[in-house]
């Protein structure tokens, strides 16, 4: 999440409420176009056609830029995305929210197979292991999301911890076990935890094993903490920080390879979103990787507080990437969802990977 010293706020006699109904109405005279939601979520959804603002380019490097959306709903509960996860059917997915809430719903697309809005949206407390819910953050600030299996696994910050929940089943009930984490909570700050689960692919090195990687819990180097919670190769390693981005989430590809989504934001150099490509072979204990840049935003991007990024193969066998952001509930920011292609076909191409239910 975004540190409180860093976010964005909006006049205290302007109500979210009214904001966000503003919001609402200046959408619809815009021309976007309502996605009703079930247990009455609704969402409003304009489409985004550029990456770069004032330009038509596509192609950034091996990415292409497919097109996203801009999201805003008249419920107080929607925003703050934190993770996303999409289900085999590239359609529907799993969000949390660090307001301790799950989002489930699906993608709609137009005729040209763009980005168009969501549907099906539902919003639900989550519970720990007691079976409680919680108002605010103290105790159910969710960062991270991994879909493994039957079960999904949840990171947590400020109560550092990453909890497991049955799949399906996961919205009606608390956490059902927690995982150690491998890290010594003390080297991790309250607002800087666990931002990223993922889990690697049965045919990769890992073998399936569970990975973590904090946003900002350095090394006695400095580097970022990442631990490798199960599997043959179980054991702590770091990536490189590179200048004043953090990372808050990341996907494996089937090929093993992490894809590590970035955010950047403070007075000196204002708001930047980074996307890293890290090979699978060299995630091991003790290591430290770095990783290849694939993509670079800044304030002329469409960008914001860039926070949940999902890999998944297209019916054409291409990779699509897609990212989402935290609003932090602020009149001065975006819900925004981004989608890319990643042109390497390679990216797919290894045996026997891991699908996820």
């Amino acid at each position: 999440m975004m540190s409180s010293e860093n976010r964005l706020h909006f006049s205290a006699s302007c109500s979210k409420r009214f904001c966000r109904a503003v919001s609402i109405a200046l959408y619809i005279a815009s021309g976007a176009f309502p996605s009703w939601a079930g247990d009455d979520v609704p969402v409003i959804s304009r489409q985004i056609s550029d990456f770069r603002l004032g330009s038509s380019e596509t192609k950034f490097g091996s990415l292409e830029f497919l097109g996203g959306l801009e999201m805003v709903s008249s419920r107080a509960l929607f925003g703050s995305l934190s993770s996303i996860r999409f289900r085999q059917d590239q359609k529907h997915f799993v969000v949390v929210l660090d307001t301790g809430q799950w989002l489930t719903g699906s993608i709609e697309r137009d005729v040209k197979g763009r980005l168009s809005g969501l549907s099906d949206v539902e919003i639900t407390p989550m519970k720990n292991s007691a079976g409680r819910s919680f108002e605010g953050k103290g105790h159910m600030d969710a960062e991270g999301l991994a879909l493994d299996g039957d079960r999904i696994l949840v990171s947590f910050e400020q109560d550092h911890r990453v909890d497991v929940y049955p799949d399906p089943g996961f919205a009606d009930s608390g956490a059902i076990a927690t995982l150690p984490i491998l890290i010594p909570r003390k080297m991790l700050s309250d607002n800087r935890g666990i931002e990223t689960i993922t889990v690697a692919p049965a045919s990769s090195p890992l073998r399936g094993g569970v990975v973590i990687v904090s946003e900002r819990g350095l090394d006695n180097d400095g580097n970022r903490l990442a631990a490798i919670l199960s599997g043959p190769l179980k054991g702590r390693f770091s990536v490189e920080r590179d200048g004043s981005f953090d990372i808050t989430d990341g996907a494996f590809l089937p090929n093993g390879d992490l894809l590590l989504l970035e955010r950047r934001f403070n007075m000196a150099e204002g708001i930047g979103m980074r996307l890293r490509r890290i090979r699978g072979a060299d995630i091991r204990p003790g290591a430290v990787v770095g990783g290849d840049l694939l993509l670079e935003g800044n304030f002329n991007s469409q960008i914001d507080n860039m926070e949940g990024l999902d890999a998944f193969q297209a019916a054409d066998g291409t990779t699509h990437i897609i990212l989402v952001s935290d609003d932090n509930h602020s009149i001065l920011q975006r819900n925004l969802m981004l989608e890319f292609r990643l042109s390497e076909e390679a990216a797919w191409a290894a045996p026997n990977s891991q699908k996820r239910n």
